[in-house]
């Protein structure tokens, strides 16, 4: 990522150590990878004093003074590539702080916010019903470097236990569990002081245990990579239920409260339930009773270890590893190793604003479905659907685009479909031709005097461009892919121009008499700032020129089927979707007025329950088929259309310009 990072994690009391040390590791690794990156703490009150010790304890938090920041101050006047905001419940009025100065990623994010984020990246799995996020992986965690053969304990004489929940212990859990699942003889246990427990608490607690027998560890150093000294881990919903799946030791929960209750059971963990009467569940799950004197039964019984038990605990918890993708990745050298280094790929394409119309900060437009390296909005303004994305698109237009990949789409190479695609471009020069005749004549110009000029944007290889040459227009063309240019100009003899609309001008020689028509056939949804395409188009045309194009309709039956899944479909570079209802307030913004629109992409196949039917060979031609193609373009259901569009003359020079948006 190009810029500077800034990680605000949350550090109240109350909250526990798990976000600070994992925002602490995730700069660590940041700062490895040699990006800049920075973590957000104020300045440290009295109250604060608590989880300053932590900082100082974890040997993870070695990291530079240099590398905190606390002066709000200093970092509104920094420019930064992305916010990380790992705060657990983000208020409103921190959100909009935030939002106000950079693209925003939210970690496990559970507030009010957490579906106004540009990008979601759960490490834990949330409740039921939560939005979902772009990633949920918790193989982003840092996880343990040692790991057990199998969940299966060896045979031994006792089973080691590791009890620990986390910095706080908020639900005072550690003793109650220790009690209970101690059994002389059967169990060795372990138990865990973080760093945030009370200094009085710890001294009643280390009486108590040592007087049962239980060793007591305060602030085990990496934690993670100790786990596999252990046959069973008991702690609450968190990072360490996680670490030990990846550990391969069984793990069992026990809930401060009904929030981590819920999330224990939602995703699947074997629970005592909430608190002290939890903790003696425990204890029944894990043992059973055994008679030792069949003589005297009632005098003469003893807990031992449910072995059972224990092998339904490691079916389990070897389900959830698998579940949650905690093994090792297939291909180690491609897959992101960890959150920081995920992070550190992501290239952000996130505009300040809507890139149709300029509107309001993304934030505030409400998200229409989330994908792993993307994320869709709709503007609240103007009503259109605009790509977020995490990487680039993985997509050139270069030669392989017209080739191999519009074969895989269309069944054919681009030069073997050229003759149908210039027969389909004459059908739409009809459409042209009718409407800038009739504009010439309303500016009292004879069309029959001069011939037409013709810029078709995105030419690809031509076949436009022959049927315009043969319709009688003057055509020229631009395209980024060279290979398709040089072909344009070798083979069709027809000028055309390798870049990039807007950012490489047209030839001053070639724009200067203008252009009375320009065409961009799926070209439109390609381009990241249509609003600024607009604008430069509305300069090239001449007064009374028509723009023609045509788009993936976000109206028609794909998308009506199932819009998310439409989306989860859409090609990684269509930056934008269009509906033809709301086409034309946006044209007008830029001095467009639409004249036609052609509902076009038309197929039955796809409706709901008959579209498989209708999709089958020798279909097609058949009376149902023709039904349902009748009604896909009596109710515009077709899955693109073309606008036919004038340019209006401007009320006073740069009005038009100054209404453009996506700047």
């Amino acid at each position: 990522m190009q810029g500077p990072l800034l990680v605000v994690s949350t550090f109240e009391k109350g909250r526990g150590g798990g976000h600070l040390v994992r925002s602490l590791v995730l700069i660590r690794t940041l700062r490895s990878l040699k990006q800049e990156a920075y973590l957000y703490i104020p300045e440290l009150e009295p109250q604060d004093v608590l989880v300053h010790s932590s900082l100082v304890m974890t040997q993870e938090a070695k990291i530079e003074a240099a590398w905190f920041m606390g002066d709000i101050e200093t970092i509104r006047k920094r420019r930064w590539a992305c916010i990380i905001l790992d705060r657990f419940r983000t208020a409103s009025e921190e959100f909009a702080q935030w939002a106000a100065l950079a693209p925003l990623i939210g970690i496990d994010e559970g507030g009010p916010q957490r579906d106004s984020f540009d990008f979601l990246i759960d490490l834990l799995p949330g409740p039921p019903g939560r939005v979902p996020p772009n990633i949920l992986a918790p193989s982003l965690l840092p996880l343990p470097k040692n790991q057990r053969p199998s969940f299966y304990a060896p045979q031994r004489q006792t089973l080691k236990i590791l009890v620990s929940f986390g910095a706080e212990d908020p639900g005072a859990l550690t003793l109650p569990a220790c009690l209970a699942l101690k059994v002389p003889g059967q169990t060795e246990i372990t138990a865990l002081f973080g760093g945030f427990h009370q200094t009085t608490v710890k001294e009643q607690y280390r009486a108590v245990l040592a007087a049962a027998g239980i060793q007591v560890v305060e602030g085990m150093v990496e934690l993670r990579d100790q786990l596999a000294c252990y046959d069973l881990v008991v702690t609450h919903f968190g990072l360490t239920a996680f670490e030990s799946l990846a550990a391969r030791v069984p793990v069992l929960l026990l809930s401060p409260g009904a929030y981590h209750e819920k999330l224990a059971v939602h995703t699947g963990f074997i629970s005592g339930g909430i608190g002290e009467k939890g903790a003696h569940r425990l204890r029944r799950i894990l043992y059973t009773q055994a008679v030792l004197d069949t003589q005297h039964p009632k005098n003469r019984k003893s807990l031992i270890l449910h072995d059972e038990a224990l092998k339904s605990l490691g079916d389990r918890c070897e389900q959830l590893r698998v579940r949650y993708g905690l093994n090792p990745p297939e291909d180690e050298a491609t897959s992101p190793q960890g959150l920081g280094d995920l992070v550190e790929r992501y290239t952000l394409r996130v505009p300040a604003a809507c890139p149709v119309c300029g509107g309001t900060i993304p934030t505030k437009d409400p998200v229409c479905a989330r994908f792993p390296d993307r994320t869709y909005r709709r503007c609240r303004r103007c009503g259109m659907v605009y790509l977020l994305r995490s990487t680039l698109p993985p997509i050139e237009y270069e030669r392989d685009y017209f080739f191999s990949f519009y074969k895989q789409q269309y069944g054919k190479t681009y030069l073997e479909d050229f003759p149908n695609l210039v027969q389909y471009g004459k059908k739409r020069l009809r459409y042209s031709k009718q409407i800038l005749c009739r504009s010439r004549r309303n500016r009292g110009e004879d069309p029959s005097k001069t011939q037409a000029r013709l810029l078709d944007i995105g030419c690809a290889y031509g076949p436009f461009l022959v049927a315009a040459r043969e319709e009688g227009f003057l055509p020229f063309g631009m395209d980024p892919a060279e290979d398709a240019v040089r072909y344009v100009q070798d083979e069709l003899h027809i000028p055309a121009f390798r870049g990039f609309f807007p950012e490489t001008p047209v030839p001053e020689e070639v724009r200067a008499a203008g252009f009375d028509l320009i065409s961009l056939w799926y070209v439109l949804e390609h381009f990241e700032k249509p609003g600024a395409v607009l604008t430069a188009l509305y300069q090239l045309l001449k007064p009374g020129g028509v723009l023609a194009f045509s788009t993936p309709s976000g109206s028609g039956i794909s998308s009506r089927k199932s819009f998310p899944g439409f989306l989860e479909q859409s090609p990684p570079d269509h930056w934008t979707l269009w509906q033809p209802s709301l086409t034309g307030s946006i044209l007008k913004r830029f001095g467009f007025r639409i004249k036609k629109v052609v509902i076009s992409g038309h197929h039955p196949e796809r409706f709901p329950l008959v579209g498989r039917f209708l999709g089958e060979a020798g279909k097609k031609n058949g009376m149902v088929y023709g039904l349902f193609l009748w009604i896909s373009r009596i109710f515009h259901l077709g899955d693109t259309f073309e606008v036919y569009a004038i340019k209006k003359p401007a009320v006073k020079e740069g009005a038009v310009v100054k209404s453009a948006g996506g700047e």
